[in-house]
């Protein structure tokens, strides 16, 4: 054992600095070391409304939490403000951590808060953390690719910044793309839907809607494109949601580790194909 190597030295967060950091979907083991490492360190955590309360306890004793969550129809800071007081808190000095839910360049406007903190001479880090679309998926046992159902998947945002759906997209070259994962979709999921349909894509597409992913109060229905939006009206599904339309969702039925972990029965051949066991066996 004495040749294993020592552990990975750690940048600081210094003071009158900001780190812009990802806290992933939900669940605490999924941050990164960098982004632990910063909880450990911040003067001031400025974190999202999608940041699980679990990760937050990991902050150092005596961090000061400051909220500034958005959440779409409800009263929440403006993204100004929220800018200017990341710039306001280093220029005092304050070792800042920016915490956002998934990653901060996935739909996280981490962008726009770097690009004003670089206008502003305020020294930042940009730590990346796993998005939703991909860890909240897998913690719902659907993968965002499978070589047997797709070789390219698109990540959409479901509102634009008007929180209407966007108009800029090309929404029949969505429809044929074989996966496509929504995020804050739910709300327009309708006319999402039915845009889809109209360029192209079945109405007996699978679809599964993912609400609360990576954490205990994770819930996935299962429908399809015709019957996303009234299914999810009828389970009275809430945000934060993050949508797969497209084979994949298939899979769900022989990869939901977390369902087989309570019993569920897995499926090993969820496409119905023959699968590598069985191909073993005939072999």
């Amino acid at each position: 054992m004495d040749d294993l190597p020592s552990p990975p030295e750690m940048p600081p967060l210094s003071p009158g600095s900001v780190w812009l950091v990802g806290a992933g979907p939900g669940d605490p083991g999924l941050l990164s070391l960098l982004a632990l490492h910063a909880l450990r360190q911040a003067d001031v955590v400025v974190y999202d409304a999608l940041v699980d309360r679990r990760v937050l306890a990991l902050a150092r004793s005596g961090a000061e939490l400051d909220y500034a969550g958005k959440r779409g129809g409800r009263p929440s800071p403006q993204q100004p403000d929220i800018t200017l007081r990341l710039i306001r808190l280093a220029r005092a000095g304050k070792r800042v951590l920016r915490l956002k839910g998934g990653d901060p360049f996935v739909f996280g406007r981490g962008g726009e808060e770097a690009l004003a903190l670089a206008a502003a001479g305020v020294p930042f880090r940009i730590v990346p953390g796993i998005t939703a679309g991909v860890g909240g998926l897998a913690y719902a046992g659907i993968p965002t690719t499978h070589r047997d159902t797709n070789s390219a998947v698109a990540f959409v945002t479901g509102h634009a910044s008007d929180g209407e759906v966007p108009d800029g997209l090309d929404w029949d070259a969505l429809a044929r793309m074989p996966v496509l994962v929504l995020y804050m979709a739910l709300k327009h999921l309708d006319q999402i839907a039915r845009r889809l349909m109209d360029g192209g894509k079945p109405g007996d597409e699978p679809v599964a809607i993912v609400v609360k992913a990576a954490t205990p109060e994770q819930r996935v229905v299962e429908t399809t494109l015709a019957r996303a939006a009234a299914d999810a009206a009828a389970e009275r599904l809430e945000p934060p949601a993050v949508i797969a339309v497209g084979p994949v969702v298939r899979l769900r039925a022989g990869l939901d580790w977390i369902g087989a972990a309570r019993g569920r029965r897995l499926d090993p051949d969820p496409l119905g194909r023959e699968s590598p066991q069985q191909a073993v066996k005939g072999s």
